[in-house]
């Protein structure tokens, strides 16, 4: 892209989903990656710079915002920003009191970050898609994406959180025994000693299954619908100008939809699986 010739289509779209990586490469040394095959030459301890900055500063909006909500409340007539913010948290604590049965205090302050943090994250798949990369690259910056939600080491970062508490809580309230129980002893069992042994590996290989699954789809599911929308608005603007205008504006109403749904999508399934770990069968 930063070639004096006007790049391909597959160039275009190869440079824009690719992210801005730091990392050790086995013949430059410690620097940026220029290109997708020096990002994988660095390997697993390589950073996504353009996706750890955004997360960041997304999260810090989002307490700030909450903040300030709070500091300036009004028990009269409530602003725009009181008012979005009450019905946010009601939208949370609603299905968390539907949903989760236990006492934890825990549980609705984190679906509330959970959702509006991935909202914020997906919400930036709405900025015109050339707008940063171009800035990037007139301050010397060779990649951007501005899209955490569209890198699948975020999302599995958040996954994995939510799966470690999973079974942290796991082991706080039903204890190692019953933990155990659960994944060697469901979903078939039976009331003869000698066929419920049988049946321990088959049980625990599909319920190891089901629980090493939970992460790894969770996490799939957000990255996948996100960047699937990242692409198609990359591929609008390879079209021609009245065209753009024609297809982006109705998929980005669309697309509203979609990064409103995923960011309660993967609230819910935490709040489930918190929910989960919480209750015995």
């Amino acid at each position: 892209m930063a070639s004096s010739e006007a790049p391909t289509s597959s160039e275009y779209i190869q440079h824009h989903l690719q992210n801005l990586v730091f990392g050790y490469h086995p013949e430059n040394g410690l620097g940026i990656a220029h290109g997708g095959d020096e990002a994988a030459a660095m390997g697993f301890w390589s950073i996504n710079l353009d996706s750890m900055f955004f997360s960041i500063v997304l999260g810090a909006f989002f307490i700030w915002l909450f903040k300030k909500a709070a500091d300036n409340f009004n028990a009269g007539v409530p602003g725009l920003l009181q008012s979005s913010v009450e019905v946010i948290v009601e939208f949370v604590d609603t299905n968390v009191r539907d949903t989760f049965h236990a006492n934890n205090p825990l549980i609705a302050p984190l679906a509330l970050t959970i959702f509006v943090w991935i909202f914020l994250m997906n919400l930036m798949d709405l900025v015109p898609v050339d707008l940063v990369p171009r800035l990037g690259e007139a301050i010397g910056i060779p990649y951007m994406k501005i899209v955490p939600s569209t890198d699948v080491n975020v999302t599995l970062g958040l996954s994995l959180s939510v799966f470690a508490l999973m079974i942290y809580y796991s082991f706080k309230v039903k204890g190692a025994s019953g933990f155990i129980k659960e994944l060697t002893l469901m979903p078939f069992s039976s009331g003869n000693p000698v066929l419920q042994a049988i049946l321990i590996p088959v049980n625990l290989l599909l319920e190891g299954v089901s629980l090493i699954s939970k992460p790894i789809s969770l996490a799939l599911r957000l990255f996948g619908n996100m960047y699937a929308g990242e692409l198609i608005f990359i591929l609008i603007a390879l079209l021609p100008f009245w065209a753009q205008w024609a297809l982006s504006v109705p998929w980005a109403i669309f697309h509203i939809l979609v990064i409103t749904l995923q960011a309660f999508i993967f609230m819910m399934l935490t709040i489930v699986y918190m929910a989960m770990s919480h209750e015995s069968h």
